[in-house]
C-alpha cells in the first residue's frame, strides 16, 4: 500500500469513528433527554438517529474499497 493509498485509508477511518461517535454522542443525549421529561424513546427516532451509525460502520468496513477509490479519483 502506497502513501496516497494510506492517507486515504486514515481518512477514512477518521470520518467514520467520527460519526460513530457523533451517532453515539446524540443517541444519548436523546435518551437523557426522553428520561429527564419521562416520556418513552419513539423508534422511528431512534431508527433515523442510528442511520449515522450504520453509514459509519459500512465505511469502517469497506474502508480499504473507498480508500483506493478516493486515491484513484484523486490520481486522475
Amino acid at each position: 500500500m502506497d502513501s496516497p493509498e494510506r492517507g486515504a485509508l486514515m481518512l477514512i477511518w477518521l470520518i467514520a469513528t467520527a460519526i460513530i461517535g457523533w451517532t453515539a454522542v446524540e443517541l444519548a443525549l436523546y435518551w437523557l433527554i426522553c428520561d429527564h421529561k419521562h416520556v418513552p424513546m419513539k423508534a422511528i427516532l431512534v431508527g433515523a438517529k442510528s442511520l449515522p451509525l450504520a453509514i459509519g460502520l459500512v465505511l469502517l468496513i469497506k474502508s480499504k474499497a473507498v480508500a483506493q477509490w478516493i486515491s484513484d479519483k484523486l490520481d486522475e
